[in-house]
């Protein structure tokens, strides 16, 4: 039970991680991107993938 609050936490960060790296990423293009949303879901992806494959690990070596 405390891993759907777990997940719940973490895709909430990931969602506000994503937002602030698409907004740095902007800041240093000098403009908004014309495909916003797909470069967010690029970005929340990687991140989602790479957070779901570390949780495993570490519950995997945790126990």
């Amino acid at each position: 039970m405390m891993a759907y609050l777990y997940y719940t936490l973490i895709g909430i960060g990931l969602y506000f991680i994503s937002d602030w790296l698409l907004d740095r990423i902007e800041n240093a293009y000098g403009r908004r991107f014309q495909y916003r949303g797909l470069v967010f879901f690029i970005i929340i992806m990687v991140l989602a993938l790479i957070t779901s494959q570390t949780v495993n690990l570490f519950s995997s070596i945790l126990g």
